[in-house]
């Protein structure tokens, strides 16, 4: 663990990060299972492509994105996902009384003009990989509310997932309770209390660019379709 003045460090950069998460998963479980590592955000490809490598399984990429309230542009109520998947956080629509007819009308609208622009961007249109019948480890940079991951959840479960995992480097100790009840695992070096934000647990973090993750995309793809051939 990194030593510094700030005791809540614990990791060097996103390579030390990923080589403890890596650490932590079943190598043997995901190796001898047909597995599939998808990074369920633009930061969490980095990750995913790490674990998927080590392991020699399949990676792919989720595409989501949040719903805000409609008087706070920063307060996130909801996720949409690429399979069309919503998740509400009702604690906060309750809240600010926002109905279910706003939350949904917004989700279509995110979805047709920003969600199926991504899917274009990072693999030009097509769909993720099948997940039907697989072993499916769902992979972020960090864990805060969990509506990213809870939609990345329901579109896994929708998509026929035989088992789903959990694996992250930095985990809301309230969201890991929430969330063990609903997947067959969680892995996290350190799951902490209080999220402040993901830079404040690093020594360095190097956020990724659009041509990185990709670039990641891309090559993971092009793996896969290689090793498809070869079985033909």
């Amino acid at each position: 663990m990194p030593s510094d003045l700030n005791p809540n460090i614990y990791y060097e950069d996103r390579e030390d990060a990923s080589k403890q998460l890596i650490d932590m998963l079943p190598s043997e479980l995901f190796e001898k299972n047909e597995t599939v590592v998808i990074g369920i955000s633009e930061e969490g490809v980095y990750f995913a492509d790490q674990i998927a490598t080590a392991m020699d399984v399949q990676m792919d990429i989720l595409l989501t994105e949040p719903i805000y309230a409609p008087n706070n542009p920063e307060l996130a109520i909801a996720m949409v996902s690429e399979t069309e998947e919503v998740v509400i956080h009702k604690a906060l629509t309750d809240a600010f009384a926002i109905n279910e007819d706003y939350v949904y009308g917004e989700a279509h609208r995110k979805y047709e003009e920003e969600v199926l622009t991504y899917v274009y961007k990072y693999r030009k249109g097509t769909e993720m990989v099948p997940l039907r019948g697989k072993y499916v480890v769902l992979v972020d940079e960090c864990i805060e509310t969990g509506l990213t991951m809870m939609v990345a959840l329901k579109s896994a479960i929708a998509r026929g997932a035989k088992n789903i995992y959990i694996a992250t480097p930095i985990l809301d100790q309230t969201v890991y309770q929430n969330f063990l009840s609903v997947c067959d695992g969680i892995f996290c070096p350190h799951k902490i209390q209080d999220y402040i934000s993901i830079e404040y647990y690093y020594k360095a973090y190097e956020r990724s660019d659009f041509e990185e993750i990709q670039s990641i995309v891309k090559a993971q793809a092009g793996k896969y379709k290689v090793e498809k051939t070869k079985e033909k």
